[in-house]
């Protein structure tokens, strides 16, 4: 066990540490001199010491052991987004959390992991086989459906768009054809720029359609970035708030607990997910601009973990992970300077939320355990000619025969 330990890498753990030191002061910042949430720096620190317990728990884990079982973590992931469809709990108008022992558990976060190993698992049977467009890419892409599908029905467009980045980060490092990357990424292109163009000409038609099925918050979300001539006061609020803090902060930031617009609370749930509008006006570009050092220095930790990887499961798992993380750090920021439109997505290892902390824990500890069995050379996944992803699927849902069949 203590040889294990010595191959962690911890310059990831100091890492970790400093976004802890981080995170716990930003929120108590966001927090402070309101009674409803003076309790949360504490939680902040409990769900901190819970994530470390899991961080190294996890690395002594072998991950194969893990990538082996990958049909049965997409049945629990499916099984839990299916339960909280009728036994969820709506907060922010997302019906997308449980409450287990007091405790609030949000499946469509944990779900992100149990996809990275489900297509992981997948992908590892090809043996670095080019993806077949018909027989491979197709099956896999709808098997990520279902739960893309449940979690916008929970009102949750943010952790379902990351289902899709999570599919095209694995697809790419998967072997897909370079025709097929190309198509594809011309597809997205003009279906993104069809998109908005089509959402500021027909607006008021997509406004009421909206409202219609019951998803009028997405057009507040979507109006303050493409329509915001059009858009009410109340609706800009939070952006524009966001950006004249973030603004005022200049160079080096007003200092901590200095911050007008943040201490005034001018922007709603500044310690979830506006958590960097504080650190922009409280510590300016600098404070920023050392945030985003730390994630470029975490993720190219990885990028090196998955490039001294011996096995094929790791590096697929890996670059789950980094698409994840960086969908997050993107779709996080990106609002707050006016590049796309507010998702309710987590700064990673920042923002307040137990269960994207724990759930990013967890994917650390899935890469430190990378690293520490990556020399155990067990192909777990079997050997000889691999099947299709298409006879994959279809195993999963194939009935075995009796012995009285046999």
């Amino acid at each position: 066990m203590l040889h294990k330990f010595k191959k962690i890498d911890y310059s990831i753990v100091f890492i970790l540490l400093i976004l802890m030191a981080i995170s716990i002061l930003s929120i108590y910042s966001t927090t402070f001199g309101r009674a409803k949430w003076e309790n949360y720096p504490t939680n902040a620190v409990v769900f901190y010491i819970l994530g470390f317990v899991v961080f190294f728990g996890m690395s002594m884990i072998n991950y194969k052991f893990i990538i082996k079982n990958y049909l049965y973590i997409y049945g629990v992931g499916m099984l839990l987004l299916l339960f909280v469809m009728f036994f969820g709990k709506e907060y922010y108008g997302a019906k997308g959390w449980l409450s287990i022992f007091g405790v609030s558990l949000q499946p469509a976060e944990l779900f992100k992991l149990c996809l990275i190993v489900f297509l992981s698992g997948l992908l590892t049977r090809k043996r670095n086989q080019s993806l077949r467009f018909g027989r491979d890419v197709i099956p896999i892409s709808l098997c990520v459906l279902p739960p893309l599908l449940l979690v916008l029905l929970q009102n949750d467009l943010g952790n379902a768009l990351s289902y899709v980045v999570i599919l095209v980060g694995l697809l790419w490092i998967g072997n897909v054809k370079f025709t097929h990357a190309l198509i594809g990424f011309v597809i997205a292109v003009a279906a993104f720029i069809g998109g908005t163009q089509a959402y500021i000409h027909y607006h008021d038609e997509i406004v009421k359609f909206l409202n219609d099925i019951g998803r009028a918050h997405w057009a507040e979300r979507f109006d303050p970035w493409l329509v915001p001539d059009q858009t009410s006061r109340d609706v800009l609020w939070q952006t524009y708030n966001a950006k004249l803090a973030i603004g005022s902060g200049g160079i080096s930031g007003k200092g901590y607990m200095e911050g007008t617009t943040i201490q005034s609370n001018r922007v709603p749930l500044a310690f979830a997910d506006s958590i960097f509008v504080q650190i922009g006006e409280e510590f300016g570009f600098v404070g920023a601009s050392v945030l985003l050092l730390l994630y470029f220095i975490l993720i190219h930790r990885l990028v090196l973990i998955a490039l001294e990887c011996k096995d094929r499961a790791g590096p697929y798992l890996i670059v789950g992970i980094i698409a994840m993380l960086l969908y997050q750090i993107f779709v996080n920021i990106g609002p707050f300077i006016g590049l796309m439109p507010l998702t309710g997505i987590t700064l990673p290892f920042i923002s307040y939320g137990g269960t994207s902390l724990v759930l990013n824990m967890i994917s650390m500890g899935l890469v430190m355990s990378i690293k520490v069995h990556t020399e155990e050379n067990e192909d777990i996944l079997g050997s000889g000619e691999q099947p299709s992803i298409t006879e994959l699927v279809m195993k999963m849902f194939r009935r075995k025969p009796s012995r009285q069949e046999q």
